[in-house]
């Protein structure tokens, strides 16, 4: 490609993606094969898969154990500086971004209608004894952290759920927990992976139907984390007839360390932005808003992250004019 940057030296480059099934390992797969095109000869990568909920990947990069991670959702991510939040008592600062990988989601709430809770004042008031599907919160998953929030926020609580002859089902990945609720082991879930066709099978199916967060609750969640809201359009899943507000869940972040050399960030960023039509191209079959990658990839978007980017990168942004 004309133009593009080249390293001459040879490197090795660890990238932590997804569980080995999801969609970081396709964008690391693309992004680690644009990187050794344009490095030296006996350049070589190596994609590491996951076991728990995520958070793993960002402290390998930390410890120096990998040089890239792939973590969703972005809006977790600025606390990881000051080992606030979801990283508690385990500082980061040294992290960087790449850049932020457009995705649409949201974390919401379903029941099984037989349940007719409507709202969250139905399900404060009715008390069922539910079999609720969650990813556990166990210190490793962005997932179990926002469920936890995302229940406290709405004044209730595993504890809580117990005292009403409930259950949480915790799993580790958002398919797991909703496949319980299609196999009828679960009457209730809180998750993400909206666009995913695991929540189109039990929406459309009537296994569950999905209710509104609450204001208030999204507002604490804002003030307290700086979590912000999002919206399942009517109409998005068929018999789906009013839009559902919920926790906002989206977006990939591409992180480093900031002792990554200049030139390898810059080159990373580069490939991020100027072989974007490789990766776009294995989702054009997916309409855009039910895509897990959103695309087009827009670069300026791609360099609006939440954590500052790393020098090497900030520098291909500012040259291409990107920022």
């Amino acid at each position: 490609m004309k133009n593009a940057p080249v390293i001459d030296r040879s490197l090795t480059l660890n990238i932590v993606a997804d569980w080995g099934q999801a969609n970081f390992h396709r964008i690391a797969s693309w992004l680690t094969q644009e990187f050794c095109d344009r490095a030296g000869p006996q350049s070589r990568t190596k994609i590491w898969s996951i076991r728990n909920g995520g958070i793993e990947a960002m402290y390998h990069v930390h410890d120096g154990e990998a040089q890239v991670c792939i973590v969703t959702p972005a809006m977790m991510m600025a606390t990881a500086l000051e080992g606030k939040a979801v990283f508690e008592g385990r500082p980061m600062p040294g992290m960087r971004a790449l850049a932020r990988m457009p995705q649409n989601d949201t974390m919401m709430m379903a029941f099984d209608p037989k349940l007719e809770i409507n709202n969250f004042a139905d399900l404060r008031a009715k008390k069922p004894a539910l079999k609720l599907a969650v990813s556990e919160d166990d210190g490793t998953s962005f997932i179990g952290y926002a469920t936890t929030k995302f229940m406290e926020a709405h004044g209730i609580s595993k504890q809580i759920i117990e005292s009403w002859g409930g259950e949480l089902i915790e799993t580790v990945r958002p398919e797991q927990s909703l496949e319980l609720v299609r196999t009828g082991e679960a009457n209730a879930v809180i998750q993400e992976a909206a666009m995913a066709p695991w929540w189109t099978t039990i929406v459309e199916a009537g296994q569950v139907r999905p209710i509104n967060a609450e204001p208030e609750a999204l507002a604490k969640l804002e003030k307290e984390l700086g979590w912000g809201q999002n919206v399942i359009r009517a109409g998005f899943w068929a018999g789906l007839d009013e839009p559902i507000k919920s926790l906002d869940f989206s977006d990939f972040l591409i992180l480093v360390r900031d002792d990554m050399p200049d030139d390898v960030a810059h080159l990373l960023a580069w490939c991020l932005c100027e072989t974007s039509q490789n990766i776009e191209q294995t989702y054009h079959h997916i309409p855009a808003e039910r895509s897990p990658l959103g695309y087009p990839l827009d670069p300026k978007k791609l360099a609006n992250t939440p954590i500052d980017l790393h020098p090497g990168a900030l520098a291909y942004y500012k040259s291409a004019g990107h920022i």
